[in-house]
């Protein structure tokens, strides 16, 4: 009998749809932080994010499927053990993440942050003109599931999309435009917002740098719904203090939990929110992680990769 691990929080029904699916296997439900060495050390399949630290020794793991898009914790030399398969979420957390992205857009469009900071000062000011998404280029890098959803929102808000990714294609109906990376370049001074949807890689630390930033648009908005390290956040502020950047918003940062002193909290024109967008505050998005789950364990049930 195949032992499968859960290490998040599921509700009665949840918990049934997956013995159901798994009728011949046993479960154990933990969570990350109270998980036991033994519960760990007896699962063939763990379905969750496990300590990364914690997995090397685990001589029955045979797959895990993380319940998270990013996989970067787990990818290093020895940390999964011999034998061991592991599936990221990617493709369940494209509609939490690109709403949320389009929410820090719209916001910084029609300067509700400012409004906002006024509200606190019980100031009643008019903050002056906004802009619309329906006359903007917006400039796409990363096409996958985040990137696309994200651009068929500001698509269907009248924006122009350019898409940017790693392999050559047609455009979708997502995006006006779709380019390979080495056009980027060319593209970031026709953007007037620049939206990051990377995951982390070493090829992708500060893929955002201060060479890129100054080809953008002065005055253009920068979003960030990927992974914090994909910017090089110091280039951002020294970007967004000479005026050349117009703004930054962003669900993530570098280091997290972004540290008190960090002068970007205190940029006015900078609104970040810590890394809350993929989370499961969005109940579909537990349901899209589950059912992904579902599908890469009965495959590998079935022998199949």
């Amino acid at each position: 009998m195949k032992k499968i691990l859960v290490l998040f929080r599921l509700s009665d029904s949840q918990k049934a749809l997956l013995e159901q699916s798994f009728p011949g296997a046993g479960f154990t439900y933990a969570t990350r932080s109270s998980v036991t060495d033994a519960q760990l050390e007896e699962a063939d399949v763990i379905f969750g994010n496990p300590k990364p630290e914690k997995l090397s020794g685990l001589t029955r793991l045979r797959l895990l499927q993380l319940s998270t898009a990013g996989s970067d914790n787990y990818e290093g030399d020895g940390i999964l053990p011999s034998g061991c398969t592991m599936h990221s979420a990617s493709g369940a957390y494209g509609v939490a993440v690109s709403e949320h992205m389009l929410a820090l857009t719209l916001s910084f469009c029609k300067k509700l942050h400012l409004y906002r900071d006024n509200q606190r000062q019980s100031l009643w000011k008019d903050e002056g003109g906004v802009v619309s998404l329906s006359s903007m280029k917006v400039l796409v890098i990363g096409a996958g599931d985040i990137g696309s959803h994200y651009a068929r929102l500001c698509r269907a808000l009248g924006s122009y999309i350019i898409g940017v990714r790693r392999t050559a294609s047609s455009p979708t109906e997502e995006f006006d435009e779709l380019h390979t990376l080495d056009k980027l370049d060319q593209l970031l001074p026709k953007a007037d917002a620049v939206a990051m949807a990377l995951p982390y890689t070493p090829e992708t630390q500060h893929f955002m740098n201060e060479h890129r930033l100054q080809l953008m648009k002065p005055g253009a908005l920068l979003i960030n719904g990927g992974r914090g390290k994909t910017v090089d956040q110091q280039a951002v502020l020294a970007a967004l203090q000479s005026g050349h950047l117009g703004g930054f918003v962003t669900d993530v940062c570098d280091p997290e939990p972004l540290p008190e002193s960090d002068p970007l909290w205190l940029e006015k024109n900078v609104v970040l929110t810590p890394h809350i967008a993929g989370l499961f505050h969005l109940p579909q998005t537990l349901e899209f992680v589950l059912e992904l789950g579902i599908r890469n364990i009965k495959r590998f049930l079935e022998g199949n990769p």
